[in-house]
């Protein structure tokens, strides 16, 4: 029995890793052959999940946060150049409590500090997760880190025709939306990183204003492209003036992890998220796990902490789709790392006996 675990982390419980070690413990004791590939679709997790998949090596250095405190952060260095940038290392939500959230004020300037310290260290391909921001400033913040690091008192102009000259943005990020508007970053997701409607209406303004300037300023306007809303329009800022491309997160992963050459040599692929949904199905990553397994006809179950719409979520191909979760139980209990760890050996043992030869692919 060859099992392929592709398990993206169970968001505010247990990272990638951590889930599909637990899997692999249980599975191995039952006489299953196991490979793990840390997941991600570039949220949570993306760092360690692509820094695996490149073999590179974990960097930290200080940088500022969302409200300009030096904090250390961290991203990832690959032996061929290519630097993994997971934003929200610099100006993520959780680097701030409930009550200094303000997005009004909150700055992506870490992120160019980032970006600025890998160019320094000749990196000239980079992968930015833009998952997990608590900023919505259009990605101004990370330009001006960008110019201040790179070269003090010069445009950003400047910046991008010398030191990042030949370089390479590759956004990897799932969401769609334009810059500003009714779809935009200010009016669809500053509120969940506490913006009233008041803030809402002063960030769209400030978003549009920005794109009209930088249209003026750059001869071209990326701020309706799909994906110029991600992370409060940090993704604009990158596609309007570092000529980022945009792909799919979990894509990228899947094809740098050689994914597809694994599955012939696979009997059963284990996909997974924290919760599951017919959301799931709009490109997340147990979704792209489960289209590239249907090419060569191996069965994927989907096995979250909870699963909800199971109909709509098997007719689109999943061969089975569990919740780990005992009913009844409390979400605060079930999201403890050593509950969930052992609701994951419960589900096993369950469904694998042991030393068992073939795998069941129904419902």
């Amino acid at each position: 029995m060859r099992i392929l675990l592709a398990l993206d982390s169970f968001k505010g419980c247990l990272s990638s890793e951590e889930v599909e070690a637990a899997f692999s413990q249980v599975l191995t004791a039952r006489g299953a052959e196991v490979r793990a590939l840390p997941m991600s679709d570039g949220g949570e997790g993306m760092l360690q999940a692509f820094i695996a998949a490149l073999h590179g090596q974990i960097q930290e250095v200080e940088v500022h946060d969302p409200l300009m405190r030096s904090v250390t952060a961290r991203y990832g260095l690959a032996p061929d150049g290519t630097a993994v940038i997971e934003t929200a290392q610099a100006c993520g939500l959780t680097r701030m409590t409930a009550e200094e959230r303000n997005p009004l004020v909150a700055t992506t300037y870490g992120v160019g500090e980032l970006v600025a310290h890998a160019a320094r260290h000749g990196c000239r391909r980079f992968i930015i997760g833009l998952g997990g921001s608590g900023t919505s400033d259009a990605g101004r913040g990370m330009l001006q880190g960008l110019t201040d690091s790179l070269a003090p008192g010069r445009t950003i102009e400047e910046v991008l025709y010398g030191t990042l000259s030949g370089c390479r943005f590759i956004l990897a990020s799932d969401v769609r939306n334009p810059l500003y508007g009714p779809e935009g970053a200010a009016h669809v997701f500053a509120p969940q990183k506490g913006a009233t409607p008041e803030m809402v209406e002063e960030l769209d303004r400030r978003a549009r204003q920005f794109a009209e300037e930088s249209a003026r300023r750059m001869g071209r306007d990326a701020s309706s492209q799909p994906g110029a809303g991600a992370a409060g329009g940090l993704g604009y800022a990158f596609l309007q003036y570092l000529q980022a491309t945009t792909q799919s997160g979990a894509d990228l992963l899947l094809d740098l992890c050689d994914f597809d050459a694994l599955l012939p040599h696979t009997d059963l692929v284990l996909t997974g998220e924290g919760r599951a949904d017919r959301q799931t199905l709009m490109g997340k990553l147990p979704e792209r796990v489960m289209r590239r397994a249907q090419t060569h006809h191996v069965p994927t179950w989907l096995v979250a902490g909870q699963a909800l719409d199971a109909e709509p979520l098997l007719q689109a191909g999943f061969s089975r789709v569990d919740s780990l979760t005992p009913d009844g139980m409390p979400l605060e209990e079930a999201i403890r790392p050593e509950v969930a760890r052992e609701n994951i050996g419960r589900w096993v043992e369950r469904n694998f006996p042991l030393n068992q030869a073939n795998i069941p692919t129904e419902r």
